[in-house]
């Protein structure tokens, strides 16, 4: 079976966005968290235009080459500006978790709006044999609380952002997590982290 995982960058004190993010305004002041994917020399296999570090390129294109779909809350579709038919992968369909309608039908974007357990269902059939990757705090955490993610990497930027949106958000329970592999490179270190049932 398919695994899922969430590979984001975060600021060290948690924060996915900066301040003040939203429909045209993307991550708010936090741009810097994605610095690394164009800081380096490296060529990504799996996305035209990055060039990462040689131990960032190892470590992204591991985890993009995995995923067969992609699953993001609201927030994050409506940051990044998906409502015309984009996805955050150039090869793997986006599944849309939300309440609210979204008008019209996209290629290559499904829409659930009947909890975490079925949009994580939804993706997983669209992955095929491939993995989901998990994007947004609210998707991550709703997905923890059920207990369907199998690995976190945490791609830790060294800057403290002070506000934004957060990466994990409150928790019922404490989750364990049992570290695979720590890889320090140019402007970023990855943290990946196998959840512990």
């Amino acid at each position: 079976m398919s695994k899922v995982f969430s590979a984001l960058s975060v600021s060290v004190d948690g924060y996915i966005t900066g301040r003040d993010p939203g429909e045209g305004r993307g991550l708010g002041d936090a741009t810097m968290l994605f610095d690394w994917y164009f800081d380096g020399d490296t060529p990504s296999k799996e996305f035209d235009g990055f060039t990462l570090s040689a131990a960032s390129a190892r470590v992204f294109d591991a985890f993009a080459g995995r995923v067969g779909a992609s699953l993001a809350g609201r927030n994050t579709y409506d940051d990044s500006g998906w409502i015309n038919g984009g996805t955050p992968h150039p090869h793997a369909p986006l599944v849309v978790l939300t309440h609210r309608p979204i008008p019209g039908e996209r290629d290559r974007q499904t829409v659930v709006t009947t909890g975490i357990v079925d949009a994580v269902a939804a993706a997983r059939s669209v992955a095929g044999e491939k993995d989901v990757a998990l994007m947004g705090g609210g998707v991550v955490t709703a997905a923890l609380e059920a207990g369907l993610v199998d690995e976190l990497v945490l791609h830790q930027v060294p800057i403290l952002l002070g506000g934004g949106r957060r990466f994990f958000q409150s928790l019922p329970s404490h989750v364990g997590l049992r570290l695979v592999e720590a890889v320090p490179a140019d402007g970023v270190t990855h943290l990946h982290y196998e959840v512990v049932r």
